[in-house]
């Protein structure tokens, strides 16, 4: 029997809802659809796949490390350099205005130009930040290079959500966003770590030489082995067969795709009367792979898809929300756990952040597979229709762990309680910031894919702007309310987290029934879409 995809066949239906599996075959419908182009990032093989995906962890993984040992160092600086509390935080939030703007600059240009230079852009600019976060003598140097690592660093979430797209089928989106916040939250939690042992032994600069190493070590890798995953199909021989078979693959779909032989073994939407030759070796690593398209309304775009989709505000608001959480224990840790009771060394700080390393661990390889099982087992029970809302029940222990980690650690620290018992609430709060950051891009990723980049610069934008806000009123926050209440007015600040899934289950589809024309008129003014 004819399958047909709801959305290519039934426009009624709302953007992201998606026929995943065949009743009668139980066969899984792989979305987006691959042409039989081997040029087709969806048609790589498995092994280059995984080496394209490699190159982007390690970049994500310095990345992070980069962005996240500023704090280790506190106490140093105050030491070295007479540098007051204050600054320290101001500059850290100057990292996120960094990570606000450059996100809002680059992104856009990723679809003119391709994905690969603005990786290799973004590699540059964090090597250099490094080498002068080593250097600095002054406040303003160390303000200005915190600024400028979050330039480098501003493109690290929104390009690697959309090379994901350009490589991977919907139903792997979890597990593979998944392992980005496995290795976000390495470099995240692991780069502290190893900071504080580098103070302890060579002094706070080396911290940021070791940095500029492994960023020069990236910058090679990836100039001379990242592929370029933006895919420009051949204008010639394009035949749009809209009324043809959706793909499908067994479960067993990475060995259908390990090769771009095995397309031809499922029916395409988009097929090439005579199928293109593959790229050779310069055209794969070119440096830039442009596309003859106007890039001045991806500038505003964002903002209007942010105020228009209650999906993307519900990622912008959760990310936020606990980037900035993470970014007040991490600073409290660093400036508190040094005096008494603690008297930590900052090797002893950086250890103390593996508990949230060990925390996200879990929660990444519970909560990843979880999700992807949960909506397979929830749309074979909906007729084998797959709704994004299905993935929010995930959501729930996620955001009840980040308010619980959040009142163990701070009313613990407040009260001197011993240091094993705050390490116990960050691990918490580490599962429920992998649970709940994972379920919040890959619920935006599943409803609106064909506006994701412009979709992600309102989602960073807005994440980096709380966090700003959050790390200016910290310092005086702390001052006038205390440790103890501060940390319980941020768990209740968290705790509304769970407000905002219970609404998107009840309301969700309608939401994006009713934005669908929109979604629909901004999908169009995308560089490439594939489904719309």
């Amino acid at each position: 029997m004819e399958q047909q995809h709801p959305e290519g066949s039934n426009p009624s239906l709302p953007p992201g809802t998606v026929l995943l599996e065949s009743r009668e075959q139980s066969e899984i419908i792989l979305h987006p659809h691959p042409t039989n182009d081997p040029n087709d990032p969806l048609n790589w093989s498995r092994l280059r796949k995984g080496i394209n995906f490699g190159l982007t962890s390690f970049y994500v993984l310095f990345t992070f490390v980069m962005l996240d040992i500023f704090t280790v160092g506190f106490d140093s600086y105050m030491k070295d350099l007479g540098v007051p509390y204050q600054i320290l935080n101001d500059s850290t939030a100057a990292n996120f205005a960094g990570l606000a703007i450059g996100c809002w600059i680059f992104i856009p240009l990723v679809h003119k130009y391709g994905r690969r230079p603005f990786y290799i852009l973004s590699s540059a600019i964090q090597l250099a930040a490094a080498i002068w976060a080593a250097s600095v003598k002054t406040s303003g140097e160390i303000v200005a290079s915190n600024l400028l690592a979050g330039i480098g660093g501003a493109i690290s979430e929104a390009i690697v959500l959309i090379t994901i797209i350009d490589l991977f089928f919907i139903h792997q989106h979890a597990r593979l966003n998944g392992a980005f916040v496995l290795v976000q939250s390495t470099g995240a939690f692991g780069g502290p770590a190893a900071a504080g042992f580098i103070i302890d032994s060579m002094g706070w600069r080396w911290m940021w030489w070791w940095t500029a190493i492994f960023l020069g070590v990236n910058l090679v890798l990836v100039c001379c082995f990242f592929e370029e995953t933006k895919y420009v199909p051949p204008l010639i021989g394009l035949q749009n067969r809209l009324q043809g078979q959706p793909s499908t693959a067994q479960h067993d779909d990475e060995k259908k795709t390990d090769s771009y032989e095995h397309v031809d073994n499922v029916s395409a939407k988009y097929n090439f009367e005579d199928v293109p030759r593959p790229n050779p070796l310069s055209k794969r690593l070119a440096l830039i792979t442009k596309s003859d398209v106007s890039v001045r309304h991806h500038y505003y775009l964002p903002f209007q898809i942010l105020f228009t989709f209650p999906a993307v505000a519900y990622s912008a608001i959760t990310y936020g929300l606990l980037l900035a959480w993470f970014s007040v224990i991490t600073s409290a840790s660093s400036y508190f756990l040094l005096k008494p009771p603690y008297n930590f060394t900052p090797s002893s700080v950086g250890l103390f952040t593996l508990s949230a390393l060990i925390g996200t661990l879990i929660g990444i390889f519970t909560g990843a597979p979880l999700s992807d099982r949960s909506i397979l087992w929830l749309s074979r029970r909906n007729g084998g229709i797959f709704e994004p809302e299905m993935r929010l029940w995930v959501a729930f222990p996620g955001a009840l762990l980040c308010t619980v980690g959040i009142l163990i650690y701070g009313l613990c620290l407040a009260r001197g309680y011993p240091w094993i018992v705050p390490a116990v609430g960050f691990a918490i709060f580490g599962v429920g910031f992998s649970i709940s950051s994972d379920i919040a891009l890959t619920y935006l990723t599943d409803c609106y894919p064909d506006v994701l980049g412009d979709a992600l610069i309102g989602v960073v934008f807005v994440r980096n702007g709380i966090s700003v806000i959050i790390m200016f009123v910290y310092t005086p926050w702390i001052t006038a309310l205390g440790i103890q209440n501060t940390f319980i007015c941020v768990a209740m600040i968290s705790l509304a987290m769970v407000i905002m899934p219970a609404l998107l289950l009840f309301w969700g589809r309608k939401s994006r029934k009713w934005t669908a024309s929109n979604y629909r008129r901004f999908a169009m003014r995308q560089p490439m879409a594939r489904n719309i």
